[in-house]
């Protein structure tokens, strides 16, 4: 079997307003929710009909782990969600409250703005362009 990333872990704060963002706000589905005991549980989201990694949702337990919550690239771009309709979701997101943090730009290589999750994390949301 070829090499693959399977899944990136996001710190967050709380499970549930995670769990709420991303299924809510930006559509993912739940895949996984399991307890795993002593407060502790093994979340995973992912955009729907996806191939790609996958989040895991883990909750922040120490206060280095809190420190980081939302700082996960030292204030950079951190995920990048690659989408085959920039309008349609941009507006979907805007109208369900994701914060943007500019206009979208269109560029050599797509369609692109920059959004915040829950935390404050930066992601890109991204139409490439069809190379011809």
């Amino acid at each position: 079997m070829p090499q693959y990333i399977g899944a990136i872990t996001l710190l967050v704060r709380d499970y549930d307003k995670a769990i709420a963002f991303y299924t809510d706000k930006l559509g993912f589905e739940l895949i996984e929710d399991i307890d795993l005991g002593h407060g502790k549980r093994w979340v995973v989201v992912a955009p729907p009909q996806s191939s790609s990694a996958r989040l895991l949702l883990a909750q922040a337990a120490t206060e280095e782990q809190v420190r980081q919550v939302g700082n996960q690239a030292g204030g950079r771009v951190f995920l990048f969600l690659h989408t085959d309709d920039f309008a349609r979701d941009y507006t979907l997101y805007r109208e369900r409250g994701v914060q943007f943090l500019e206009e979208p730009r269109h560029e050599s290589y797509g369609s692109v703005a920059v959004f915040e999750d829950c935390y404050g994390n930066k992601w890109d949301l991204l139409e490439q362009r069809i190379a011809s």
